[in-house]
């Protein structure tokens, strides 16, 4: 079994194949038989695992199983602690609940590589860095979450799946890895 780890970049889709003039992650993994497990937009960033095991793949993203991931969104404004409440309880997007998260204010602005786009900035709307944790991945979930409470998103982040962290892997962006052993077994420890 193979397992990669990527930090997808700003601008890729998450399929080998280019799609609607986004390049593809051909041009970033040439590993034969691997998959992404689950999707980051084209706008988002962050850890995006690649794998080959079927099994492992579906505890991971199917919603049943409740897999933690972790995004960091650099919102408009500054969420209070009622949107942060409303968060953390789920909000209606697209007709349907989300499931609880949890969610938080970060003290200070993350330690991150700047990306190639920059976000849109206003005189006016200062920008705040919150934490979502999410235990399901519908499209779009942070961002569609973030506006439904007022403070649209500007930039995402995923910075962790399970017990592996973003940060922690040694990756810039566009750079992979084989997870180690101990990386790859804590992560199929904690999908079981």
């Amino acid at each position: 079994m193979t397992l990669l780890a990527l930090w997808k970049p700003y601008g890729f889709v998450s399929r080998f194949t280019p799609e609607d003039g986004h390049p593809g992650l051909g041009e970033l993994v040439d590993v034969p038989g691997v998959y992404p497990i689950g999707r980051l937009d084209a706008d988002s960033e962050g850890l995006l695992l690649l794998g080959d095991d079927g099994p492992l793949a579906h505890a991971l993203t199917n919603p049943r199983f409740a897999h933690p991931r972790a995004y960091w969104a650099q919102v408009d404004g500054v969420p209070d602690d009622a949107a942060l409440a409303a968060l953390a309880r789920g909000v209606v997007v697209k007709g349907r609940r989300t499931r609880p998260a949890q969610a938080r204010r970060l003290p200070d602005e993350p330690a991150l590589p700047p990306r190639p786009v920059p976000i849109r900035t206003r005189k006016a709307i200062p920008t705040s860095w919150i934490e979502l944790v999410l235990g399901e991945g519908r499209n779009r979930q942070v961002r569609r979450m973030t506006a439904a409470v007022g403070h649209p998103t500007l930039r995402l982040v995923r910075v962790a799946i399970g017990p592996l962290r973003l940060l922690a892997l040694g990756l810039a962006p566009g750079e992979w890895r084989v997870l180690a052993r101990g990386e790859e077994d804590a992560l199929r420890a904690s999908a079981r």
